[in-house]
């Protein structure tokens, strides 16, 4: 029998996979997790309580919530953004955290949008430009969203083009018995036939000219006997062309139309409005004219004219996703692809060319996000979250898997956001929804120094969309109360400790929750925590009145479990030999609550000052033992069921080991 003595100095690997509990040659498996619930993993190594939820608002049952719901955010300025809650054809506005009500006058508390169906939700995508974000979706003409003179002006409408890309669907040629005289041999000119051969439907579509090897799109039908056309090849002069001579070549669609499709994915990118794939034609992309978001003009292929390219490879690669990074990156089920430019040279229709980056494949309906110089995305099947990076070494795109020792935490991921770092206390910290079993997963990244530390909140109910306003991120969570699913808008508030909370900077003796009625919640009241009160007609009475402030809402539990102990003996490993924990040395910061191996930890000894006085925040190390009992894991849990501060920096511990 041996004693040895060893310290965890940080838990910076976060949550491991449970495949991964013998692989003690890793360098993680010392940093490592088993069980990471309800914290987030700080750069410096340390873990700390995860934010509580602060409510907001419930979305009402007759917006169908059940069926779909999504958050969307729009910055309009530097200091003034949004967040959308979409549902079945309504938008709610939410500002500093805060419903935008009477919505255009209109007594309405959402802003009506009709042609956006709860079954278009999880897959629809946006980008925004100043007052105006768009929105698009297979069977979604594509929307914009105009914010006006207020905070309640909005206005929503389909998007016009002036001049939408067309596709030859289904190509026909024909021999007019007429003449054909062109009024000029460049850009813009009339054409005019010997005879009635023209009608509306031939605009979109185009002449050949064979005698003087011209192409004339037609732009404009004036009469059956003349049309207004575009040059696409020059004529050679304006000679009247015989009978016969030309030919008429229809079949050509708009590409996006109510029965071919629209647009799957948006993006921005150099001055450039792109559509990524349809329906109709899902391997194709498609670029505005320079500065002219709304015009796809073709042209003459001058430099700022609409750009085009369909993905051609030798299996499908639909276009799920489209994103303006180092280059322009296409995110497709089959692979992901950029379009390669020089430095200081922007994409024409000359120089455009697609290049595959790598071969993992997207997920359709989680949008990309893009951290740092890379950007993140879920594979194909949503088993692995993995990071596009340019590599400069190998001047290529590379990917690696983000999730590689954590893949047990993404289950059924159906939504993804990031919150970008505040200060040096934070990571960025991504969040993805997993609706297998209503959790979140949640990534602490420190791409800088390759620190990816994940871990897993949970909460009374089942998180249901993530969106980020800036540095504040909101959830909505599908919850049960009184046997009825309610659907509430919440935000992450890290001076709060319980969630779907209410708090009041007020002296008071009760505490209004009618959102959780029948809810039995914690109760904190001047930062002391009182016996737990279950809502009654909409509110709590505390067993003693606030002098300054309450918090009252739904609690959660924080669990951590470490990796089994493995001290790295010279005679070998321990796996497989009884193990006694004898001993625990708890490294905390400004802590108040904690309980390691079943032994509640004390952060203030009886006596009269104690009476009516908050827990005083502790900073240094905390002794737990001794502890009994041999047993094959020999880990160290430490939990939470108080709403309290916690920050664990580390943990020492004195090992026996028997044979």
């Amino acid at each position: 029998m041996s004693r040895v003595v060893r310290i965890q100095t940080n838990f910076a690997s976060g949550a491991i996979d449970p495949l991964l509990r013998s692989r003690v040659d890793l360098n993680q498996y010392y940093n490592g997790l088993q069980t990471a619930e309800n914290v987030t993993i700080m750069p410096q190594g340390g873990l700390r309580r995860r934010d509580g939820l602060r409510y907001i608002t419930e979305l009402p049952s007759a917006a169908n919530p059940q069926n779909g719901v999504r958050l969307i955010p729009f910055e309009f300025s530097a200091d003034d953004s949004y967040m959308f809650a979409l549902v079945n054809q309504r938008i709610y506005i939410f500002r500093n955290k805060v419903l935008v009500t009477d919505i255009n006058g209109s007594g309405n508390d959402y802003l009506a949008v009709s042609s956006i169906t709860s079954a278009m939700l999880s897959k629809i995508r946006y980008a925004q430009n100043a007052d105006t974000i768009i929105f698009v979706h297979e069977d979604l003409a594509p929307l914009k969203i105009v914010r006006g003179a207020t905070n309640a002006d909005w206005t929503a409408s389909a998007i016009t083009f002036t001049n939408a890309p067309t596709h030859a669907f289904t190509v026909a040629t024909s021999n007019p018995s007429a003449t054909l005289t062109p009024s000029g041999t460049t850009g813009n000119i009339e054409l005019t036939a010997g005879s009635g051969v023209f009608t509306s439907a031939h605009e979109k579509q185009y002449i050949n000219i064979n005698s003087l090897f011209g192409r004339v799109r037609i732009v404009e039908f004036v009469s059956s006997t003349k049309v207004k056309g575009f040059c696409e090849i020059d004529l050679f002069d304006t000679t009247a062309v015989a009978s016969g001579d030309w030919e008429l070549e229809t079949g050509y669609e708009d590409s996006w139309s109510g029965s071919r499709g629209y647009p799957v994915s948006v993006t921005f990118h150099e001055g450039r409005l792109y559509f990524g794939g349809s329906k109709s034609e899902p391997t194709t992309f498609w670029g505005s004219n320079v500065n002219q978001f709304f015009d796809f003009e073709f042209g003459e292929g001058l430099d700022d004219q609409t750009v085009s390219a369909s993905i051609t490879t030798a299996s499908l690669n639909q276009i799920v996703d489209i994103f303006s990074g180092r280059d322009l990156q296409i995110f497709t089920t089959g692979g992901e692809f950029f379009v390669p430019q020089t430095v200081g040279e922007p994409i024409t229709p000359s120089n455009l060319t697609v290049k595959v980056a790598t071969r993992n494949g997207a997920k359709p309906g989680i949008p990309v996000a893009g951290l740092d110089s890379g950007t993140l995305f879920i594979q194909r099947q949503g088993k692995q979250l993995n990071e596009l990076l340019f590599s400069d070494a190998e001047l290529a795109y590379t990917t690696s898997a983000i999730s590689l020792l954590s893949g047990h935490l993404l289950k059924t991921p159906t939504d993804m956001a990031i919150r970008r770092a505040t200060n040096t206390e934070e990571a960025d910290r991504l969040f993805i929804v997993n609706s297998e079993a209503g959790t979140m997963s949640v990534f602490s990244l420190l791409r800088a120094q390759q620190v990816v530390a994940p871990s897993e909140f949970i909460t009374d109910g089942a998180f249901q969309a993530i969106g980020i306003d800036v540095d504040t991120a909101y959830v909505i969570v599908k919850r049960t109360i009184n046997s009825a699913d309610k659907y509430y808008v919440e935000y992450f508030d890290s001076t709060l400790h319980t969630d779907s909370a209410v708090y009041s900077a007020s002296a008071s003796a009760t505490g209004a929750a009618a959102h959780l009625e029948g809810e039995t919640l914690d109760v904190i009241v001047d930062g002391n925590v009182q016996s737990d009160k279950t809502v009654s007609s909409g509110s709590v009475t505390f067993d003693r009145a606030s002098t300054s402030n309450y918090e009252i809402g739904l609690p959660f539990t924080v669990s951590v479990v470490t990796m089994p102990v493995e001290p790295r003996l010279q005679s070998g490993n321990l796996k497989g030999f009884k193990k006694r924990i004898l001993e625990i040395n708890a490294e905390v910061f400004e802590s108040q609550a904690m309980t390691v191996n079943g032994q509640l930890v004390a952060f203030r000894q009886f006596g009269e000052s104690a009476l009516d006085s908050s827990v005083q925040p502790f900073t240094g190390v905390k002794k737990v033992g001794p502890l009994l009992g041999y047993t094959n894991e020999g880990t160290i849990t430490v939990s939470q069921t108080v709403p309290l501060d916690l920050t664990l920096l580390a943990l020492d511990y004195k090992i026996s080991v028997g044979a």
